[in-house]
């Protein structure tokens, strides 16, 4: 019998309920992506719009990877957390890139293919880290700070938001093994519900300020 991958505090065991709080919190994705259809519902130019439908249908599918992997605690399971996540991130960077910052596509890839290299290369070098979830934080409050500061964009400000709900979220998911003696439940939960909030704002974000022109 394989055994489940045990990363977090709350872990009891090997069963699907090993970690009923993680589990049960990555409702919070299926409800911003929930909430995002609405408001597609509402916005013509972004329900035609392919990338931004891309978004939305990632945000559903960092929910159900993220619960598979809570409950299976598998190696595919944790292929299946992972990288949805890291879709959305290189989409919307590429998608932030060329419909904000007005770069050209050689640009947006060149940037787009940074941080993939440097997604790629945190685990290997160090596992899989918090250090690798420093990447796209960075990569945020680049793209953010830029856009608010350099190009006075409205889109900055709202990036740089949700880079700071982020940055919160990264030092939940930190704090996680070391309380655990503490805070046996953990915090890794706070990193779903926050994270929930920060792929809701950032793709509302994408809807509002980057489908006038598409």
């Amino acid at each position: 019998m394989n055994r489940a991958i045990d990363l977090y505090c709350e872990r009891l065991g090997p069963g699907l309920w090993g970690e009923p709080l993680n589990a049960v919190t990555n409702l919070a994705f299926i409800l911003a992506g929930i909430l995002l259809v609405a408001a597609l519902r509402r916005d013509a130019a972004a329900r035609r719009d392919p990338a931004v439908l891309g978004l939305v249908a990632l945000v559903f599918l960092v929910g159900i990877g993220s619960g598979l992997f809570h409950t299976l605690a598998t190696v595919w399971a944790a292929l299946a957390d992972v990288i949805p996540v890291a879709l959305f991130i290189l989409l919307y960077m590429y998608l932030a890139l060329t419909r904000f910052a007005a770069l050209a596509r050689w640009g947006a890839l060149t940037g787009v293919a940074v941080v993939l290299v440097l997604v790629t290369a945190m685990p290997l070098a160090f596992g899989f880290s918090v250090a690798t979830y420093g990447v796209a934080l960075a990569a945020m409050l680049g793209v953010g700070g830029f856009l608010h500061f350099g190009r006075r964009h409205p889109a900055g400000r709202r990036i740089l938001a949700a880079a700071g709900v982020f940055a919160l979220s990264l030092a939940f998911r930190t704090a996680d093994l070391p309380l655990c003696a503490a805070l046996p439940v953990g915090t890794h939960f706070l990193w779903h519900l926050l994270n929930a909030v920060v792929l809701y704002s950032l793709t509302r974000t994408m809807m509002v300020e980057g489908t006038k022109k598409a």
